[in-house]
């Protein structure tokens, strides 16, 4: 087929029909559609959404050491980015120190190593944790880095009220659809509540988890599987957390959610009102959530899997068009990908035009002069209609198979096959990537140069085992027995892990004593 012709029916990517002409819609405006800031939060999370504040822009980095991210982080700060956003390589994430045998040849490559207190204190040098809103990407591992961070507060002098940020904390997107899962489902589970109940009293302003479809859609979900499943993911936590004794109205307002933006422009639109508008009856209907529980607020990553090597300066147009349904949907905060990603870590030059697309968007496009500019469009309300119709449809099939720590391998295989259709779609040219299956040139593989990994993972590690000969061994022994006892005896794992870190005790080392005590987890 060629990029010109057209099949006689037209769907989204997600498969949902589109009429020719959309001129009335099926439901009821005062209903159905409510006012910005109140329940159901379809048209957004506040009554004057950007024309107050606009959202965080929030651009993503980690790479190599703590020294290297954290001069990135200057930069973008001078470039006038809003807030931090931490990405952690492979070892860090799976709860291994760089010294480790596991770790050999991934020290550094996806993200930054931090392996202890030092690290975490040279990822901040010069940055006050007052001054600054910080998203922490990390999930096993989450209550450790998040105790790393209140560690350097403290140090600085910063009240824990203080604090504001988010840390994923999301292990059962882990099990559907990303992998970098340690522990079996139960103990999981039980370390998110921790940090949900130690956030309430210490840490008041701080999201304690942000509920993740984005790994979900890249690893090729629809856009309605995308919010099915992360809602459904919620819905669990919100149980668990109801279980271990969390007043509703203590936690629930700061749950926060993470989703993808992809390519089809309307959809994506219509998927973030209707994620809004479902969660909110969810919460209503189920546990008699106030407005302010109800409300469903996240932050946006540009898709990354959406992004070509061919052509990489294509990627540019994607991420922009991505950028702006996300903002048409109300996001409150907004990473977009640098154009150069599908070939390595983002280049100074890349990271800043990328945060500039945001600029551009909420300085000279318009869009942010009122509220829910395409409500009331025929199409978006009823495309609206139809995402949340279709997701509903796939809770309600999870709540029947009891929950979703119970539906892993039910969403896992539906997210297979959406990805296998999607993939042949391409290959059989019944959809056109711009430079991939269509519009090609001739060109040369790109050259990029990288660091010099090798190298850093033995700076890396000569740093790491310095601070174990040179640490009071005795009291590091100590802290870690004390986050043993907790781990078996059921009490709250922050503060004896925050203790194990100010003594010097590594990640790696404190996720041995959690595997000796629970295991790991079996596929």
């Amino acid at each position: 087929m060629s990029p010109n012709d057209h099949p006689e029916e037209f769907t989204t990517d997600s498969g949902i029909p589109v009429e020719r002409l959309y001129e009335s819609t099926s439901t009821d405006q005062d209903a159905h559609w409510g006012v910005p800031g109140a329940f159901p939060f379809t048209r957004g999370v506040y009554p004057d959404m950007y024309r107050g504040r606009l959202w965080t822009m929030r651009q993503y980095a980690g790479f190599g050491t703590a020294e290297e991210t954290n001069a990135r982080y200057h930069y973008l700060l001078k470039q006038g980015t809003t807030g931090l956003s931490v990405a952690f390589d492979l070892p860090t994430q799976m709860g291994y120190d760089s010294d480790h045998a596991m770790a050999e040849g991934e020290v550094g490559r996806v993200g930054v190593a931090i392996d202890s207190l030092e690290d975490m204190r040279l990822l901040f040098d010069g940055i006050r944790l007052d001054g600054v809103s910080t998203s922490m990407t990390i999930n096993s591992t989450a209550a450790t880095l998040l105790g790393l961070y209140v560690a350097v507060a403290d140090e600085q002098g910063v009240p824990r009220a203080e604090l504001s940020g988010t840390v994923q904390n999301d292990i059962l997107k882990e099990y559907v659809a990303r992998g970098t899962y340690i522990f079996p489902v139960e103990p999981s589970l039980r370390l998110i509540s921790d940090v949900m109940a130690f956030c309430a009293t210490e840490i008041p302003k701080w999201n304690t988890i942000s509920i993740s479809g984005y790994h979900i859609r890249e690893a090729g979900s629809t856009a309605p599987q995308e919010i099915a499943f992360t809602l459904a993911n919620g819905l669990e936590y919100v149980e668990r957390a109801l279980a271990s004794g969390l007043e509703l109205e203590d936690f629930a307002p700061r749950l926060s959610f993470f989703f993808a933006a992809h390519n089809d422009f309307f959809e994506e639109i219509a998927k973030f009102r209707a994620a809004r508008r479902l969660w909110a009856r969810l919460m209503r209907e189920r546990h008699g959530a106030s407005d302010r529980s109800c409300r469903l607020r996240f932050h946006t990553q540009t898709g990354g899997s959406t992004l070509t090597a061919q052509q990489p300066l294509n990627n540019v147009v994607r991420s922009t068009i991505q950028a702006l349904a996300s903002v048409l949907g109300g996001t409150q905060s907004l990473h977009t990908n640098g154009y150069d990603e599908a070939l390595s870590l983002p280049t100074e030059e890349s990271a800043k035009l990328a945060l500039r697309t945001q600029q551009v968007i909420a300085h000279e496009a318009g869009v942010t002069k009122t509220v829910d500019p395409l409500g009331g469009s025929y199409y978006v309300e009823e495309l609206t209609d139809a995402v949340e119709e279709r997701a509903n449809t796939y809770i309600e099939e999870i709540e029947r198979l009891g929950g979703a720590s119970k539906a892993i391998s039910f969403m896992q295989e539906e997210i297979h096959q959406a990805a296998y259709s999607f993939q042949m779609d391409i290959e059989e040219g019944r959809r056109t990537v711009v430079g991939l299956n269509a519009f090609q040139e001739p060109e040369d593989q790109p050259r990029i140069k990288g660091p010099e990994y090798g190298a850093l993972a033995e700076r890396q590690t000569h740093r790491l085992q310095k601070l174990k000969t040179g640490r009071d061994q005795e009291n590091a022994s100590q802290a870690c027995e004390a986050v043993r006892a907790a781990a078996a005896s059921g009490d709250n794992l922050m503060p004896p892990i925050i203790d194990a870190v100010k003594a010097l005790v590594t990640l790696g080392e404190i996720h041995a004593v959690l595997r000796e005590e629970w295991g790991t987890y079996d596929p």
